[in-house]
């Protein structure tokens, strides 16, 4: 989809179609980059989800969940204090 909007006092408004499209919501923080010459805005959600897409490829399917091990040692270890 493209869209367009002026900038105006050093500011830019998102279109609504494009916020609705990509779930931006008031007070969500935006990261912007230059990529290529190009201006390129991404939010923390995205980067978050991105980077657990990349970790995801590392881990076997049915591999233990790690945080759950983690929690399964300290209570044991609470259990000998």
């Amino acid at each position: 989809m493209k869209s367009q909007s002026n900038l105006s006092n050093g500011r830019a408004v998102i279109p609504a179609a494009l916020r609705a499209q990509l779930d931006i919501q008031d007070g969500d923080q935006l990261i912007w980059s230059v990529r290529d010459g190009e201006l390129v805005v991404t939010t923390r959600r995205a980067q978050l989800h991105k980077a657990q897409a990349l970790f995801q490829q590392f881990v076997p399917k049915n591999a233990p969940s790690l945080a759950d091990e983690l929690i399964a040692e300290r209570r044991a270890a609470s259990e000998t204090e």
